[in-house]
């Protein structure tokens, strides 16, 4: 049979349009980060609401300390390894600009007049070197991010950064302008998510794991409630460097690489038994940035209004209430309600602002990009 000239040319594999027909799938979030990211930020909500709890309480301040060493770990962990295209492309730079510099700009802001407003001292000071409470995040991920081709090129980038965060804790003079100890403290979990790949975690969500998992949660949270008497959470902060726990700066050269490893276990422990398939709060997996912003004015509120200062609150019943409370919240401020009331200010477009060079497809995502978006925000 002679061929058809009129007909139209056959269409090479790669060129077929049911690619473009399968692209949304390629785009798909996937359950397991959104689960891991909706149970990470109800554990800062449930820590940051312990804390009051933990003046008088020996089981608070358990829970406390286990949830405090592993929790801002996991998030700097998961942020990296949702960061690892970032390269500077003018579309993720926008996304960098509109995703964490202008919420940090406006939420920094808003923290500070809510401050001069509660406590009736209109002449509080504003300064975006020196973030208030929790918006040291969204500094140390802007840093983070900035350099992460830097941590990409390096043979061995998890030794270098655990090196910088060693530095950070014998160096009580670096100061604390931009919460760089912060940054550095935290920087090694987040250059780890940029090393790990998928494989990763699936090896971790095998049920070998997770049994195995049980019994050293179970003696992280022993060894906590023996120490809860004496040992400070201020370990797990890195605010400062170790003169600021009581020890001598040599210390740090032991105490970091430790605290590093046991956040790394106990990271282990959580993500394994993270669930991998859709539940009523997987969207909510979506909302976390909302829920880590808002959520800090609520928990300064009882603090200066002394909402816990009833006898009940501190009693077994009354500390479920709060964590349940704590739970609600949070679940609450990631919801799509909220999120359509606060877009504006925490996902803002700001299409004016930039050059249509400047534009990726699919909210700076490229269409081969099939990871759904970091804790905060995807790159």
């Amino acid at each position: 049979m002679s061929q058809d000239l009129s007909a139209p040319a056959p269409v090479a594999p790669r060129e077929r349009l049911p690619e473009k027909r399968a692209r949304p799938a390629s785009v798909r979030r996937d359950p397991y980060f959104d689960n891991a990211k909706y149970l990470t930020i109800v554990l800062v909500a449930c820590g940051h609401a312990w804390e009051p709890l933990t003046h008088g309480s020996r089981a608070a301040t358990a829970a406390y300390l286990t949830v405090y060493a592993f929790h801002m770990p996991a998030f700097a962990l998961i942020s990296g390894y949702f960061s690892r295209s970032f390269d500077m492309a003018p579309g993720r730079a926008r996304r960098l600009l509109t995703s964490v510099v202008v919420p940090y700009l406006v939420f920094e802001t808003a923290y500070t007049l809510f401050y001069r407003w509660a406590r009736d001292d209109p002449g509080y000071p504003l300064s975006l070197l020196d973030p208030w409470y929790v918006m040291w995040f969204l500094v140390a991920l802007f840093v983070w991010r900035l350099t992460t081709p830097i941590w990409l090129a390096l043979r061995h980038p998890v030794p270098v950064a655990l090196g910088f965060a060693v530095l950070a804790a014998v160096s009580p003079e670096l100061g604390g302008d931009i919460s760089i100890q912060r940054i550095l403290g935290f920087l090694p979990f987040f250059v780890l998510g940029l090393t790990l790949r998928a494989e990763h975690f699936e090896r971790l969500r095998t049920w070998r794991v997770r049994l195995l998992a049980l019994p050293v949660a179970a003696v992280a949270l022993g060894a906590a409630y023996a120490v809860a008497p004496w040992f400070g959470a201020g370990w797990f902060y890195h605010r400062g460097s170790v003169t600021g726990q009581g020890a001598p700066a040599w210390a740090g050269l032991f105490t970091t690489p430790a605290l590093f490893l046991l956040a790394l276990v106990l990271t282990g422990c959580f993500l394994a038994w993270v669930p991998g398939r859709h539940l009523w709060c997987t969207a909510l997996g979506a909302g976390t940035m909302y829920g880590y912003l808002l959520h800090g004015f609520v928990i300064k509120s009882s603090r200066f209004w002394d909402w816990y200062d009833h006898a009940w609150v501190r009693t077994p019943l009354g500390e479920l209430a709060v964590t349940a409370a704590a739970v609600g919240l949070i679940t609450v401020l990631c919801s799509g309600p909220v999120r359509s009331v606060f877009r504006f200010v925490v996902e803002p477009r700001m299409a004016w602002m930039f050059s249509h060079g400047g534009e990726t497809t699919t909210a700076g995502r490229r269409p081969t990009d099939t990871r759904p978006a970091s804790p905060v925000r995807e790159s």
